[in-house]
């Protein structure tokens, strides 16, 4: 495949893969897509001008390259696999690029059938939340062959502000995995220490410009500090899935010897707050499982 990408595919059409498709046609690509709701698929085509397939393979058929955002990696296999996936439906040298946040295990077992097929892949999770995906400012890890990589580069430009090759295939899940750990760590803080100040009487609208500051500041803190000590939690990335994503982590982590003390805790308060109904409040909701005084 010589040149610049021309047509794309996309599928799953949640909240991250609805903007980043729209980004891709905004960019000049032709784009169908794929959805299992298909009315959803429809009102993409209809509000971008790309078109709607009606199976991944359909949509994967004649494309340069072909983006899945879905859920787990049993979505990712039952999108790819089969007579109607989209591997069936792709031609030599096309590019399937994951951006679905899955298993090191998966990512390589997914190069191994492309390469068997002459399809390059790319495993390519990304961090920015559903914000970044509407602004097209995501950061995405990538795994896989370089020249694979740079040849998918312009394309996943479109919904991105990087996009970094981390190394072989199931290296960009792994960075994923570290990217998780953090945020894991980085939210019970933030969330221990709003309760904190709640509890001390301190105006946390007033504290927290200041803290942003200095040494403890961060995306989450700027973000997410300020709505969590007023116990808003619909921004975004559902509790849901990060506990998928921590789960990931700390599969790979008993397989490379790993210690993960903190994630695995952090894992269980985010179960404390699924049993108090919080599976799709975001991840800043580990605050409702702290007492702390109304603000």
């Amino acid at each position: 495949m010589e040149g610049a990408l021309k047509r794309a595919a996309f599928i799953g059409l949640g909240v991250m893969g609805y903007p980043m498709a729209g980004h891709l046609a905004k960019a000049g690509l032709e784009v169908t897509v794929f959805n299992r709701t298909q009315e959803k698929a429809l009102r993409w085509a209809k509000e971008f001008g790309g078109r709607a397939a009606e199976t991944p393979r359909e949509a994967a058929s004649g494309a340069d390259i072909v983006f899945i955002c879905v859920g787990r990696d049993k979505d990712v296999r039952e999108v790819v696999y089969g007579d109607r996936g989209a591997l069936a439906g792709m031609r030599k040298g096309a590019i399937l690029w994951d951006d679905t946040t899955d298993s090191a295990l998966l990512a390589r077992e997914l190069y191994d059938a492309c390469s068997k097929a002459g399809v390059g892949f790319v495993d390519a999770p990304v961090s920015g939340g559903q914000s970044g995906a509407e602004k097209g400012v995501l950061t995405v890890m990538c795994g896989g062959d370089e020249d694979v990589v740079e040849r998918g580069r312009s394309a996943a430009m479109a919904f991105s502000c990087a996009v970094t090759r981390i190394g072989g295939p199931g290296s960009g899940q792994l960075a994923k995995m570290m990217n998780q750990i953090c945020i894991a760590g980085i939210v019970q803080g933030l969330a221990e220490a709003v309760a904190f100040g709640q509890n001390a009487g301190l105006d946390i609208e007033r504290v927290l410009p200041v803290l942003e500051k200095g040494a403890a500041g961060s995306w989450q803190m700027t973000n997410r500090g300020s709505t969590m000590a007023k116990g808003e939690f619909d921004f975004g990335f559902a509790t849901e899935w990060m506990r998928k994503d921590l789960g990931i982590a700390l599969d790979e982590a008993r397989r490379n010897g790993s210690s993960l003390p903190l994630t695995a805790l952090v894992d269980q308060f985010y179960g404390d707050v699924a049993s108090l109904g919080g599976r799709r409040w975001d991840t800043s909701s580990l605050i409702a499982r702290l007492p702390r005084k109304k603000p």
